[in-house]
């Protein structure tokens, strides 16, 4: 809820009381925005939900109410409309005040929070010996904007990349190295990514149809849990050879990530496991360890287990997962854990929150989320895919999606007969390029399956990065041609006239609100769908005045505009860089 609109609710829940007495002290007032302009900005519509309760008519109420309420700082005087909506116009006087306000404010109107606590988002997540692919493409960006979000609020983030790089699977390869390769086991870059990810499909096809081999795998298990210096020094390697390929891709995106693999957690797997036997959770059942969950059941009806240590005595993710959020909890101090995981790991998350819980592990001031998002689909409406069936490398999505960037550019150039430098063909069409990559994926609602699409998504019209980055570099055209400079726009400037900077006002006014609800709903898209409709507001208020009007208007229509245009642009580039998007001066 925006600052008005905390005001205006303060204000109509003083008038109930007033009406009708200390009895309805504490009641929403129901405000909304209104849905149509031409019934005001905000509508209330507590008189019809009341009307049983007190057995009057709705618009007798909302009568009683409006006698007692006083806006007048706000708004115009409040109408009554249809059965008892109580309509709301905001003053163009106050409007042009709040407008002045946030122009002097680097956070544009945007409060901190009032109690800032200690949160952890856990996002991208890869696999060491593999390379990140498509399928890590959401949880990177909507982790990463997340955890933008949250900081810009003032929020202790702990950005946490909790990576597969223990277990089973390194047994298996390095098996396989020290009979193929045992030079990758020694020397650091022996090998690249390409043939390392090429030798852990082979070892997994040995290690699934060779009982010895299997043997031998688990043997180099065993070594390296127990800190066998050659098997570990091989560990560190492969460990250290996916890690510089991640940075690669996290370098492309502007990710910033700390990472805490399962390996960190390995020497905390058996405290979790004594702890789940001293509360009485644990059951033997086939040789395992499992915790009995209530709401999770097999074909026959019967409870499903939480195996917590398999009959092997190993440990898998539900163990590791159980004791990264202690540790997150009793060592971080974190009050909120963000997972960030495709929708598929859902009931994962639903399983292992349900057994820490029934620990006693999670304090009542903890909150424990999982957001989940859905899948990258082709252009086919099936799993994104390369034409031999393979997932799609996540260096080569953005690579081919800046290489087109770049030949868009290149043909815009042709078509405009401009020269530029092939710097700055280089650079805007890296921008462009990834911009439209994370756009395309942070627009979309994230608990559905999307299409990927590189017209669309490179497209100056519509939803997409391009049309953003375009209403902002045309803001700053206006700059560099009236050479003027923003930041020298004196304060009280703005008067709003005509009906588009009416509109565009309101709607820079909104951002708080925007932000506001992706803290706590933790849905990028809505920041999205708010830029896209502040650029739409813009264009229309820029077609109507044009460039050129601005600039030669006379004062003080002139200085009010380029403020205007100016909070535009801060706005949509505060709003780009929570999405983690540059901005562009030029195009």
């Amino acid at each position: 809820m925006n600052a008005t609109q905390e005001k205006l609710k303060v204000q109509l829940e003083h008038a109930i009381v007033a009406a009708f007495g200390a009895d309805l002290a504490g009641v929403d007032p129901i405000l909304v925005s209104a849905s149509n302009p031409k019934f005001g900005d905000y509508q209330a519509n507590v008189a019809l939900s009341l009307s049983k309760k007190l057995g009057k008519q709705p618009r007798a109420i909302a009568g009683a109410i409006v006698e007692k309420l006083d806006v007048s700082e706000i708004c115009e005087p409040p109408e009554i409309a249809g059965p008892g909506f109580i309509n709301l116009k905001l003053k163009t006087v106050y409007l042009e005040a709040q407008l002045n306000d946030i122009q002097a404010d680097r956070r544009l109107g945007v409060p901190a929070a009032k109690t800032p606590k200690r949160e952890i988002v856990d996002f991208s997540s890869p696999n060491i010996a593999k390379e990140m692919h498509v399928g890590h493409l959401r949880s990177t960006i909507i982790g990463d904007s997340i955890a933008r979000i949250l900081e810009f609020l003032g929020h202790d983030v702990l950005r946490l990349n909790h990576v597969g790089d223990w277990g089973t699977q390194f047994g298996m390869l390095i098996a396989y190295l020290r009979e193929v390769y045992p030079e990758a086991l020694t020397t650091a870059n022996a090998l690249d990514i390409g043939d390392l990810v090429s030798f852990y499909r082979k070892a997994k096809l040995r290690f699934d149809a060779d009982e010895a081999f299997q043997e031998t795998a688990r043997q180099e298990v065993v070594r390296l849990q127990a800190g066998a210096e050659d098997t570990l020094h091989a560990w560190k390697l492969l460990c250290e050879q996916s890690r510089r390929e991640f940075q690669i891709i996290y370098d492309l995106l502007d990710i910033k990530l700390i990472e805490r693999g399962e390996s960190f957690y390995n020497p905390l797997l058996s405290g979790v496991v004594e702890d789940l036997e001293k509360s009485g959770l644990l059951v033997e059942n086939q040789g395992a360890k499992c915790v009995f969950l209530e709401g999770f059941t097999n074909r026959e009806g019967e409870p499903l287990p939480l195996i917590v240590q398999k009959s092997d005595g190993g440990y898998n993710y539900a163990t590791t997962d159980l004791a990264s959020l202690r540790y997150r909890i009793q060592q971080d101090q974190a009050k909120r854990i963000i997972y960030v995981t495709d929708a598929g790991q859902a009931n994962h998350f639903t399983q292992f929150f349900q057994v820490a819980r029934k620990a006693g592990w999670i304090p009542d001031d903890v909150e424990l989320v999982h957001v989940p998002f859905g899948l990258v689909l082709g252009e086919d409406g099936k799993k994104f895919k390369t034409r031999s069936g393979d997932t799609v490398r996540l260096r080569d999505l953005l690579d081919e999606a800046v290489s087109r960037a770049h030949a868009d550019l290149k043909s815009r150039l042709q078509e405009e007969e401009r020269q530029e430098t092939e710097e700055f063909i280089n650079e805007v069409a890296r921008v462009v390029g990834i911009s439209a990559v994370k756009y395309a994926d942070l627009s979309q609602n994230r608990t559905s399956n999307y299409i990927f699409s590189y017209d669309k998504m490179l497209d100056f019209k519509g939803n997409t990065a391009p049309y953003m980055l375009y209403a902002y570099a045309r803001i700053q055209g206006i700059s560099r041609k009236g050479d003027i400079n923003f930041e020298e726009l004196g304060n009280n400037a703005v008067l709003l006239e005509h009906e588009t900077e009416l509109a565009l006002a309101k709607y820079l006014l909104q951002l708080d609100e925007v932000i506001s609800s992706v803290e706590q709903d933790l849905m990028p898209n809505r920041l999205c769908e708010y830029l896209y409709e502040l650029s739409k507001k813009f264009n229309q208020f820029y077609d109507r005045h044009q460039g050129v009007q601005v600039l030669e208007a006379q004062e003080p229509q002139r200085t009010s505009r380029l403020v205007l245009c100016d909070l535009t642009a801060r706005t949509l580039k505060l709003g780009l860089s929570l999405l983690g998007i540059q901005v562009l001066e030029r195009m």
